[in-house]
């Protein structure tokens, strides 16, 4: 036992997400990719294998074109081992097949044209599996990927079988999947490497007879003297391992694939490891199912997909419309992280689904229509009417408008996050209907409606007729017995049609009194939009005084009828216009401190008299 050995496959990952901002970037660089390459570099006795995303490395490119040169130099003389993987970083098990073949190939491509050789292995984000991923990977041409030890305990693999690769299948393609030590990841972020390894060797050798044992590890960081740099805490880190050579020998996924012939064949359930700790409840599906902003950008991107797979003819235009569809399946977006609470990261998925779809279009032929779609999954047809520049879905919970997409700048306006109500989330939407009781002010309006108050935006309304050429009209009954049932303002009738015409979107409303007496209340169709970010820096409020000129406002209406947004950051212009005037109030929704979207709370005062209606038309223009 004295000259047993590990083999450790050590490895290196880093990914920014597509949209995150270049302090994002150049902080991934300076700490986690810069002092490992720069370092590794210098002890040529030590391999490693690297992966860092598609969308990572085209930073550096650009930014850093010196580090290739050093990466490039460790390939030719076999000392580092690049990994492939999806250019985006996908959430695998989610995107369809032919993506994540794309994906894979297009990292692939880029990888063999910098550094002169195709990756053999595939890095999993998140390493989250589902067993029809191997198909794909073999499809990929891809040997090898990675996965936790514990998932392969979940195999049903034990023992000495957890510290070596094993075979998985899917329709007859086969993968090699090597396990990854996620403890002994932990555990070199509190001890030195020497220390953990003598104990890792000691426990191996009481729990197995094994003379070849493997461990891969992916650690980001390292123990280190609090006051020690990155490159410090790296240089020294390599130097123990080269100081250990008795017990550790670094080695290659490619080599211990050539020596070893002869694998144990299992296959692993649906499991994930999250960064560096387990997450066995995790799953990608019901994820969706659990956070709506998430599954927002999913439904777009089936969508999109659909889209794109029926364009035919041109394949340079489909190709680059697939290309904008990847960077809205970032794995980072579909994981629990702050990735889907990140407003900058949702805007940029949206804006690259935007991209994509406008070029599935045909230039000059893009006309008014409406399409019935089951867009978010849930059993119900919801409403997509569009124009040359403007997308409107609507759906029949609150007949409310869940996406508003200026496609001219590649904006999605109602990209507003989730609101919770009864232990639930909902997605925000605009024209949100709420009744009120009539003494309600406006400092009441942010109160989140708690008393006596009617949320029809979280009922469902009746589809009534529907105009291909985009007018769609809805109904929400009056409760069955009025004002004797539990619900306040039961009594009221909505009736509500959208349309769009020459840019402009028209929501026309029709509140009937079914009561047998008068009825006085107040009326909130609550109106959210999304901007870049809070204050007049990113978007400013002005109303029209007597005399028609501009009043900058910044979160109080009064008397007002019509509503001038103006979008700094895209530099366009929206028009809210009312037939009946209204006072109300503008608040910025910022959960934790980040700005998701603005709340605009229109409040009109009404009284009804028995079997009365009262009539109101808003129209949305918007214009660059």
């Amino acid at each position: 036992m004295k000259d047993k050995k590990i083999q450790l496959v050590l490895g290196t990952h880093a990914h920014v997400p597509s949209g995150a901002s270049e302090k994002e970037f150049e902080y991934a660089y300076d700490n986690i990719m810069r002092p490992f390459i720069s370092n590794l570099y210098r002890y040529s006795n030590i391999q490693a294998v690297i992966h860092y995303s598609g969308v990572l490395l085209y930073w550096v490119e650009r930014n850093h074109p010196e580090f290739f040169m050093l990466i490039e130099d460790m390939v030719t003389r076999k000392q580092a081992e690049i990994i492939g993987g999806g250019f985006y970083e996908p959430m695998f098990p989610i995107i369809p097949h032919q993506d994540r073949l794309g994906q894979i190939e297009f990292l692939t491509t880029y990888l063999r044209r910098h550094f002169g050789k195709r990756p053999l292995g595939c890095w999993i984000p998140g390493m989250v599996w589902e067993q029809n991923i191997a198909a794909s990977l073999s499809a990929s041409d891809m040997q090898y990927t990675f996965l936790s030890q514990h998932q392969f305990s979940l195999a049903g693999l034990t023992g000495s079988e957890l510290y070596y690769p094993c075979i998985t299948e899917d329709q007859g393609k086969l993968i090699t999947v090597f396990p990854v030590s996620l403890d002994t990841e932990k555990e070199l972020k509190n001890k030195s490497f020497s220390h953990v390894f003598v104990e890792l060797i000691n426990k191996i050798k009481d729990d197995t007879n094994q003379d070849n044992t493997i461990i891969s590890i992916f650690p980001k960081k390292i123990f280190s003297d609090p006051d020690e740099s990155p490159d410090m805490a790296w240089n020294r880190f390599l130097e123990e391992i080269s100081l250990s050579e008795n017990i550790v020998e670094t080695t290659l996924p490619s080599k211990i694939l050539k020596n070893n012939k002869a694998l144990k064949k299992a296959s692993f359930p649906n499991s994930a490891s999250i960064g560096n700790g387990i997450n066995n409840g995790f799953s990608p599906r019901q994820y969706l199912i659990d956070h709506c902003e998430v599954n927002g950008i999913y439904s777009k991107m089936v969508f999109t997909n659909v889209l794109i797979s029926q364009l035919k003819g041109d394949k340079s235009r489909k190709q680059n419309a697939r290309e904008e569809l990847w960077k809205a399946q970032d794995s980072c977006l579909y994981i629990p992280s702050s990735g889907y609470n990140s407003h900058t990261l949702r805007k940029a998925a949206y804006s690259s689904l935007l991209r994509a779809e406008q070029l599935t279009r045909e230039k000059g032929k893009s006309i008014s229509s409406l399409i019935q779609y089951d867009f978010d999954f849930d059993g119900n047809k919801e409403i997509l009417i569009q124009d040359a520049k403007i997308n409107c879905c609507i759906q029949l919970k609150g007949a409310g408008l869940f996406e508003l997409d200026y496609l001219p700048k590649d904006w999605n306006y109602l990209d507003c996050g989730a609101i919770s109500y009864g232990g639930l989330d909902t997605r925000r939407v605009s024209f949100a209907d709420i009744f009120l009781p009539p003494e309600t002010g406006v400092d009441n309006l942010n109160n989140n409606f708690l008393d006596n108050a009617r949320l029809c935006f979280t009922e469902q309304y009746d589809a009534l007729s529907q105009d291909r050429k985009g007018k769609s009209c809805f109904r929400l009954s009056a409760v069955a017995g009025g004002e004797d049932m539990d619900t306040p303002f039961g009594y009221i009738e909505i009736n509500k049609c959208y349309s769009l015409k020459k840019d402009i979107v028209s929501v026309a409303y029709g509140l009937k009194n079914t009561a047998k007496e008068i009825c006085n209340l107040c009326f909130v169709p609550e109106i959210d939009f999304s901007f870049a970010g809070e204050g007049d820096d990113y978007v400013r409020f002005y109303s029209l005084d007597a005399g028609g000129k501009d009043l900058h406002i910044k979160n109080q209406l009064d008397n007002a009828s019509t509503l001038k947004i103006l979008d700094v950051t895209n530099e366009v212009q929206i028009l809210l216009g009312s037939t009946n005037s209204f006072s109300g109030c503008i608040i910025p929704i910022c959960p934790n401190g980040e700005y998701q979207a603005t709340r605009i709370l229109p409040l009109f005062r009404i009284s009804l008299e028995a079997g009365k209606s009262w009539i109101n038309e808003f129209s949305l223009k918007i214009s660059h």
